[in-house]
């Protein structure tokens, strides 16, 4: 009888429908139990406010400007201040549709959220279950769920939307299946900005592959949902451009944002507080990142004397180690950076459409003249989980490490934005 159970809960494990539910709900669980028990027992925080048990939480930062938009509507003016219209329309308008069974404007975006993300989790898994395996499919359904920038998966912004958009255009884009590939991309470009890599993508894919002219037309047709939206904002506003050039009042420029990522490399190597006083005013901190790098070093050099288990767990105990020291923008230039790698080293071994809609994603990034949220806008480009999720399913002892640290840092990014402190 008990083999029997073990065998039972085996299957269960292993079967298709289960798997993406499970990673689903233990990432909620995390999140809502950091944000909803832990945060409010602690102190407010310099910076930010004290947290408290209620639905609150779940609306801050850009959440504000969503419940603007599906309470009250759209408003701008040229005035090179920041202004809802930067925000896309299409969430917002499905949290209103909601909203008008009844449902308060938490409960909504919560549930359009949540709802989408779940979808998103399934689409990836049997997306990459087809084309590269379970295993594969399994890791990068995991690295999706528990990603720290899953937060914004879970509370009133848009990435769980933009994330089964997006995928469900790039799976329907590579299994030839053309009207879906235009609608879910077209509903994207109506989601996030980032929706725009999707484009490209699809033509050079068209191209390179030699696909058919119904291909160029879906990926000309994608662009449909930000040609409504900009439609929309000239004949409201009179300027078909109101959603760039309302960025202005958090991104003055476009372009490479050089000096952004200096001083991201700046405070990993020297500490915010040196780089901002211009002198050696904590030396502590380059102390710290020498000895971290010099112990990195020798790990590598005797790595054959040590073993595989000691180097492994030796890298990962130096990173978080590097992690509390550096912070923030270490996360954000590994995201990028490490991104980017992972895609070229992995290019022949995913879905040539994933790759390329990956490196304009980069793109996109690199001449959005800004370095904040970075990590953030990485996460909501699925072909980065997809990236490592394979690299992780060929090195378990890795993943398995990796998935505690993005757990222990799902945590600390839940407490802070219930204290409404940045996180992303």
């Amino acid at each position: 009888m008990l083999q029997q159970q073990t065998v039972i809960k085996k299957n269960l494990w292993k079967n298709d429908l289960i798997f993406p539910a499970t990673m689903w709900l233990a990432s909620r669980l995390v999140i809502w139990s950091a944000m909803l028990l832990l945060a409010p027992l602690l102190d407010a925080p310099t910076g930010g406010k004290a947290a408290t048990f209620g639905l609150g939480v779940f609306d801050a930062w850009d959440s504000v400007h969503y419940r603007s938009i599906a309470t009250f509507g759209y408003e701008y003016i040229n005035d090179g201040k920041g202004h809802n219209i930067a925000f896309f329309p299409l969430f917002p308008l499905i949290v209103r549709g909601v909203m008008s069974l009844g449902l308060p404007f938490e409960v909504a975006g919560e549930l359009v959220n949540n709802v989408a993300f779940l979808a998103a989790l399934y689409c990836v898994y049997f997306w990459v279950k087809e084309y590269n395996g379970l295993q594969e499919a399994r890791w990068s359904t995991a690295v999706l769920a528990w990603c720290p920038p899953t937060l914004f998966t879970a509370v009133i912004y848009t990435e769980g939307l933009y994330l089964f958009l997006s995928s469900s255009a790039l799976r329907a884009f590579e299994e030839e299946q053309y009207g879906w590939a235009a609608l879910c991309g077209a509903m994207a470009t109506a989601t996030r900005p980032t929706g725009i890599a999707l484009i490209p993508a699809f033509l050079i894919t068209a191209w390179k592959e030699g696909r058919s002219l119904i291909a160029y037309i879906a990926g000309l047709t994608a662009s449909g949902g930000i040609v409504l939206f900009s439609l929309y904002c000239a004949i409201e506003f009179g300027d078909p451009l109101a959603f760039i050039n309302a960025q202005k009042g958090w991104r003055s420029t476009l372009g490479f944002d050089w000096q952004g990522w200096w001083k991201m490399l700046m405070q990993i190597t020297v500490g915010t507080t040196n780089w901002q006083n211009g002198s050696l005013k904590d030396p502590l901190h380059p102390l710290l990142f020498a000895v971290i790098v010099a112990l990195g070093y020798l790990i590598w050099r005797y790595r054959q004397r040590l073993g595989a288990v000691k180097v492994e767990y030796g890298f990962a105990a130096l990173f978080l180690i590097l992690w509390i020291v550096a912070g923030d923008p270490l996360i954000n230039t590994i995201s990028v950076l490490g991104g980017a790698y992972l895609l070229w080293h992995l290019r022949r071994q995913l879905n040539y459409v994933a790759v390329i809609y990956g490196f304009c994603g980069l793109g996109l990034i690199f001449v959005s003249g800004g370095t904040w949220s970075l990590s953030r806008i990485v996460y909501g480009i699925v072909s980065f989980s997809i990236a490592l999720g394979v690299l992780l399913s060929r090195h378990p002892r890795w993943g398995y490490l990796t998935l505690c640290f993005f757990a222990i840092l799902l945590a600390s990014f839940s407490v802070r934005f219930a204290q409404e402190l940045w996180v992303g």
